[in-house]
């Protein structure tokens, strides 16, 4: 049943995207932030954990969660070191994604070539 629900509250995320996209006539950069920031909310609001603990990586592979754990590193780090820590948290729990990205994308890069 955890995969069914994974797949329908990841399956939602994307429909909000794409409506978004189609629907609002939003270029994709405004949709992709406009989803980190709706993470971030839910996040502060204290939503957006049940809803990892219910859907799993339906919630967790979305760009929304990006959002989430910018909240969720920056809140922790608050509690810890006091405002400084709003800034560290963000840089601490999202940056082994943020450098993948990078290192990956750059090694994409020497690999393919692109079509102009």
């Amino acid at each position: 049943m955890m995969y069914f629900w994974a797949f329908v509250v990841g399956g939602l995320i994307c429909v909000i995207g794409q409506l978004m996209l189609d629907g609002m006539k939003l270029t994709p950069a405004h949709t992709t932030s406009t989803l980190v920031v709706i993470g971030a909310v839910l996040d502060g609001l204290g939503l957006y954990e049940p809803l990892i603990d219910f859907a799993g990586a339906g919630a967790t592979v979305p760009i929304t969660s990006f959002g989430n754990a910018l909240v969720h590193g920056a809140m922790a780090e608050a509690e810890k070191n006091g405002l400084i820590g709003v800034v560290t948290g963000i840089f601490e729990v999202t940056s082994a994604g943020i450098s993948s990205a990078i290192i990956f994308g750059f090694l994409a890069a020497l690999v393919f070539k692109p079509k102009g």
